[in-house]
This record gives structure tokens, sequence and C-alpha cells, in this order.
């Protein structure tokens, strides 16, 4: 299934120009610049792919905003390092939190716009039939991309070892690891449940045109 038009190319556009003032104002001077580099990687790798398959394979709008938000979460946290983000220091003082909450924030949105993103390839590509089947689908996905992630981070702390701190950010949580892939989890399923009937419209609008009802 292909998209006749794109009804929001300007998302994009306005997404980029924000990513982009993002990464500079974060990279003029960021508490860690390796771990900056890290954090931000996701953002830098991902705007490129977007454009290149904005003709061919346009995402809808509703994804478009929510990978520019996930990409702004990377950012600020890419800044602070995400064990030192005053956002996250806000939120443990506010909920009375023994530790900053932040990346915990960064890896709900880990599963929950990959989600979105899984289930519009799968919806616009047909390649599953069921509500049921292309949601577990979905959240095998998200439990994919996270234990990948998880590997990244092994590696940058088995080769950059004390270097490494900064940019893992567990804050002496021995089990950081499983509460981030939990997050993502539960991330996924938010989305999913949320966000699944409204994401069908952006997604009839846009391969069949902006004159469907929503």
């Amino acid at each position: 299934m292909t998209a006749r038009s794109n009804p929001t190319p300007w998302l994009l556009t306005a997404g980029t120009v924000l990513i982009l003032a993002a990464l500079i104002a974060s990279g003029i001077a960021p508490y860690d610049r390796a771990t900056w580099m890290l954090e931000v990687a996701p953002a830098v790798i991902a705007l490129p792919i977007l454009w290149a398959t904005r003709h061919r394979f346009p995402l809808t709008g509703l994804l478009y905003v929510l990978i520019t938000l996930h990409a702004l979460v990377l950012i600020y946290g890419g800044a602070y390092t995400y064990a030192r983000v005053p956002l996250g220091f806000a939120l443990q003082d506010w909920f009375d939190l023994a530790r900053n909450p932040y990346d915990r924030v960064g890896h709900f949105f880990q599963g929950f716009v990959p989600a979105l993103i899984a289930r519009e390839i799968l919806v616009r590509g047909g390649f599953v039939r069921g509500r049921g089947m292309r949601a577990f689908l979905v959240i095998c996905v998200v439990l994919a991309i996270s234990a990948s992630y998880e590997l990244v981070e092994w590696g940058v702390a088995v080769f950059a070892a004390d270097g490494a701190v900064a940019f893992l950010g567990t804050q002496g949580d021995p089990w950081d690891t499983q509460s981030d892939m939990f997050l993502a989890l539960v991330g996924a399923i938010v989305a999913l449940v949320t966000l699944s009937r409204w994401h069908d419209r952006h997604v009839d609008r846009l391969t069949n045109g902006p004159g469907v009802a929503s």
C-alpha cells in the first residue's frame, strides 16, 4: 500500500528545524561531550532517513510529531547526562523518588514512539492480519530495540570502562537494564492502547487522501 499524498509535509520540516536547533544549543557546552554524542546519535541518524524516505514512504503527521518529541527528549538528556537533567530532579522532588528518573522517561519514549513506527509499517504494508497479532509483533519489535540498546550500553561499558558511567546512568541501580526494558514495554503498551484508533485515522488520510473522514 503506497501513500497517495502526504497531507502534512510541513511537520517534517518543522520537526527538523526544532531538532537541529536543539542539537546546536545542547552541543555548545554539554556536561560530557562523549556522552552527548552517544545520546543524540539516534536523532542524528533518524533525520536523514526521514528525509530520504519522505516521498517513497512518508509517515503520518502523528508520527512526525512523536519522533520530534522523542528526539528532543534524547537531546535534552544528552546535554546534561540523564542523571543530571534538571527536569528529572524536579520529578524526583515532586514524587519523592530516590533517584533522578529522567532516564526512565527516555526509556518509556523508547517504547512509545517505536511502537507506533512499527505499527505504521505493519498496517500500511499489510503484513499482518488481526489486531491481536499486530500488537504482539509491535511489542516484540519494541523489546528487540530495547534489548539492542542495552547491548550497545554494555559494549560502551566494556570499551570505555569508567568513561561510560555518565552514558549508562544507572545511578547505582543493579536492575537498571531490566527496568529500562520494562519501561519500554510499558511505553509500547500505552501507545497501542491510547493511540491505535487515532493512528488508524491518520494512516487512512495518508493512504487514501485527505478527504477521508476522521
